[in-house]
């Protein structure tokens, strides 16, 4: 009797180590909001239900399982959602999100496979109010540059570093899995690094041959990219009246750099962007982005931030007749959240966006409808929380 109440102990121990050992995690964010645009073109001023105002909602597991020697066994998988009508986002995959597999070290860093975020989301947008406080819909035009992680990358292999005195660096290959090798693959890489109050990163993206001649995008969900998912391609078609244009291209090449740096409760930030798009329906397609931002903790809970972005665009030809071919668009964004819990805070935003040159339209993220005009005003309130 003593030893069969010995061998159930030993193997309740074991079960307990190995489940130690091992671990899934259920997670998710949930964001509503209530929106006014002053101006959503012919719908004019709108009040609408918004969902991912600053976090898109999602719900997913990650899970790790230690392999001994510093060694992990690592995976995630994670699926957006609309929380007002609870239908999938990114194009309706099950775990549009995230979905990759790898092996982590704490000594040489960790390799993953599948579908997951590119380098220039990874180090740089952080750094952006769009990647950080920010959130969703106070990303740059269109979300040219990617910060806002409106693609996701398929079929990739990626390795990030661990951190060596204070820097980090990493990098991706995503395979075309075509015939042709070089149709709809890509490569990035970037870095950050952390010295006490300050925080530098950079990082570099290109994706090749995700669209076929003259612009037209492909059937890319075999590839790296998907250019039906993509917002570069997708909100500008409205842009410069209603003939539009179409931004997907042979190349499309993303670089950049930005610095934070902490002075007590406040943060100081410039991020500056190159997204570059060629052999596109529009020809040569140019965005430089300059973004400064600040956030101040007034107290643990309350927080005001704000950001001003100017977006700089070159077109070499196409749009609507007699529209400008070097577009520009100013925006300023405001932020004030009030944290309820360690989980749960609520919040109100305002955003206003001027649009310049002949025929550009301002259109901010969100909104609804491209402006009818060269302004245009974003008012909103809502909650989030996460488990």
């Amino acid at each position: 009797m003593k030893k069969t109440l010995l061998a159930l102990a030993a193997t309740s121990a074991l079960v307990s180590v190995a489940h130690a050992q091992s671990s899934v995690t259920l997670y998710g964010l949930i964001d509503a909001s209530v929106v006014y645009t002053n101006n959503a073109g012919a719908a004019g001023h709108k009040i609408q239900a918004g969902s991912g105002a600053i976090n898109s909602p999602r719900w997913g597991m990650r899970g790790t399982e230690d392999l001994g020697g510093g060694l992990s066994a690592i995976f995630v998988l994670e699926s957006g959602f609309n929380i007002q009508n609870g239908t999938s986002s990114q194009d309706s995959r099950l775990f549009g999100r995230q979905a990759f597999v790898g092996l982590a070290s704490t000594q040489y860093g960790a390799v993953t496979l599948g579908r997951q975020y590119d380098s220039v989301v990874d180090f740089l947008a952080p750094l952006s109010a769009t990647g950080s406080w920010g959130g969703t819909w106070f990303q740059h035009p269109f979300d040219n540059d990617n910060l806002n992680n409106s693609f996701r990358v398929d079929n990739a292999v990626k390795y990030t570093s661990p951190v060596f005195a204070g820097l980090k660096v990493g990098a991706m290959y995503a395979f075309s899995n075509n015939q042709n090798f070089a149709a709809n693959r890509l490569y990035s890489f970037g870095a950050n690094y952390n010295w006490g109050p300050l925080k530098a990163a950079a990082g570099y993206l290109q994706v090749n041959g995700s669209a076929g001649n003259q612009g037209t995008p492909t059937n890319s969900t075999a590839g790296a990219v998907d250019q039906a998912e993509n917002s570069a391609v997708t909100q500008n078609k409205s842009l410069f009246g209603s003939n539009g244009f179409q931004i997907a291209s042979s190349t499309e090449r993303i670089f950049g750099g930005g610095v934070n740096y902490s002075i007590g409760p406040a943060l100081l930030g410039f991020v500056y962007t190159q997204s570059q798009y060629y052999g596109s329906l529009s020809g040569t397609y140019k965005f430089n982005n300059y973004e400064a931002n600040a956030k101040y903790n007034l107290t643990p809970a309350l927080s005001i931030a704000g950001n001003y972005t100017y977006t700089d665009g070159h077109i070499s030809s196409g749009g609507a007749a007699g529209a400008t071919k070097d577009p520009g668009w100013s925006q300023v964004d405001l932020q004030v959240d009030y944290a309820l819990s360690k989980r749960t805070d609520v919040y109100v935003e305002g955003m206003y966006q001027h649009a310049i040159g002949n025929k550009n339209s301002a259109f901010i993220a969100g909104s609804g409808g491209t402006s009818s005009t060269s302004n245009q005003v974003m008012a909103l309130t809502g909650i989030r929380t996460r488990f």
